[in-house]
């Protein structure tokens, strides 16, 4: 398998060193997923960007912390779900609901469980959700806003959970008690 460089702001293409600096401002540290995207500064500054629009919506972050672990669950990613899941207990979400989610359960808040359920349905079905897929999550107190807003979410996790996949980055120390395989 191609081994993938996880680069710093110095080690990192030219046109990677922006959206790394973006990184590093946000987290305190570049994650090394962030690290290993940079390789490509298409896909570092579509992330980024992308990223920075959906922390920047109508979701309150622990809301799309929620969306962000489910996807990267669904999509058997191992750093995304370590990530996700030390910032969804950071975030004040349940140990209990982070748990289900990461056995592929719903969790037990009623708002956690549509958005959990409809970031699964869209990948698991590619966007084409049923009727009933729409209205269980509208039913729980979201509008059609919310709805379309979660493209976004899922599409920033789908860069990371990809990239992921494919580069393989080191699971960093403060994320080690998270780390998580598909059982």
């Amino acid at each position: 398998m191609k081994s993938f460089p996880v680069h710093t702001i110095d080690s990192a293409p030219e046109k990677s060193r922006s959206s790394l600096e973006a990184l590093q401002s946000a987290f305190g540290i570049i994650p090394n997923i962030a690290g290993a995207t940079a390789t490509s500064p298409v896909l570092i500054d579509s992330l980024v960007g992308l990223f920075g629009k959906v922390h920047g919506g109508s979701f309150a972050e622990d809301q799309i912390q929620i969306v962000l672990l489910t996807d990267a669950v669904v999509n058997s990613s191992r750093w995304p779900v370590a990530f996700h899941s030390a910032l969804a207990l950071q975030q004040g979400i349940s140990s209990a609901d982070v748990d289900a989610i990461r056995a592929g359960h719903l969790p037990n808040d009623p708002k956690y469980a549509a958005l959990s359920a409809l970031a699964r349905a869209m990948i698991e079905k590619r966007g084409h959700l049923s009727q009933q897929d729409m209205e269980q999550f509208l039913n729980a107190g979201f509008d059609n806003a919310h709805l379309l807003e979660v493209i976004a979410i899922v599409a920033a996790s789908t860069i990371t959970n990809y990239t992921a996949s494919i580069t393989n980055p080191p699971l960093e120390e403060a994320f080690k008690q998270h780390a998580w395989t598909r059982s």
